[in-house]
């Protein structure tokens, strides 16, 4: 057997250093040139996103709920009928739900403007068997939006009725 002798292809201390360096240099850049490819050459720039503007992102992260705390011995201003309508009872008058009279609907509203606003106005504060909830389901509301919202509805269906009046304030 013939003994080969194995010579190196660096044969100066220059060609050692150009290896060295190479074999750090040409890995960090074609790690970089991967990185680009991958990420399509995204460059993040907070001043030419919209996504980050702050008021966006606040509005994003921002919480579902919140707690409103009033104070419950504090009057509160009566609504209007019309208001009371929009706010509870349109629900299911506005659609007919559970065979609720559609407001303005004068064929559906009549048997009960016959049977008078005391009477409508019993069935909207207690509730009814067919389907009708107490206060239209919102207890928060006082007898006397409730009855402004009977004669807005009663009203728009050729009822007549007078709007009660609010009680005179306790001093």
């Amino acid at each position: 057997m013939e003994q080969h002798e194995h010579t190196s292809f660096i044969k100066t201390w220059q060609q050692l250093v150009v290896v060295v360096l190479l074999s750090f240099v040409v890995p960090v850049i074609v790690i970089i040139m991967i990185a680009k490819l991958v990420t399509g050459g995204l460059e993040i720039n907070q001043t030419s996103n919209p996504a980050l503007d702050s008021k966006l992102v606040a509005e994003r992260i921002k919480p579902v709920a919140s707690v409103a705390v009033v104070d419950a011995s504090k009057p509160r201003e009566q609504l209007a009928g019309e208001a009371v309508y929009k706010a509870t009872c349109m629900v299911c008058h506005a659609a007919g739900v559970a065979n609720a009279p559609k407001l303005g609907d004068k064929a559906t509203w009549g048997p009960r403007i016959k049977e008078g606003f005391a009477a409508a106005l019993a069935n909207t504060i207690k509730g009814t068997s067919r389907g009708m909830p107490a206060k239209g389901g919102n207890t928060d509301l006082s007898d006397l939006e409730v009855a402004r919202a009977v004669v807005y509805m009663g009203n728009q269906a050729g009822a007549g009725w007078k709007e009660p009046a609010a009680e005179a304030k306790k001093q």
